[in-house]
């Protein structure tokens, strides 16, 4: 029996979530994905599979400061690009991450910047 990793316990994790959690063009789901040194939020569309708005950490030029500082700033970001999409509510995927640290500052960010969720 192969031995699991901590990542494949995440996608696991995350297929659950998927199992529930779905965008629809009317409410598109907030995606969130977190590596060691960045972190990423896009929203899609699932009944068609396009992506309406994006952010990462990469671009906000959030490289002074915390990592939770970062987060913050991503999640504004991309529920500013979502209002410029005519975006109001989302679903939230927390991508198979506990919902604390950068994730939740994440979805702060984006609450606090107008997007419903």
């Amino acid at each position: 029996m192969a031995k699991t990793t901590r990542s494949d316990s995440r996608v696991a994790r995350h297929g659950r979530v998927r199992k529930k959690v779905t965008g629809t063009a009317e409410r598109p789901r907030l995606c969130v994905f977190r590596s060691s040194k960045h972190i990423y939020a896009q929203i899609i569309d699932d009944t068609t599979g396009n992506t309406l708005a994006a952010a990462g950490s990469v671009e906000t030029g959030s490289d002074k400061g915390t990592t939770q500082d970062g987060a913050l700033a991503v999640g504004k970001k991309v529920a500013e690009r979502a209002k410029a999409a005519g975006i109001k509510a989302v679903v939230f995927d927390r991508g198979g991450f506990r919902y604390q640290g950068r994730i939740a500052k994440v979805a702060e960010g984006a609450r606090a910047a107008g997007l419903e969720f």
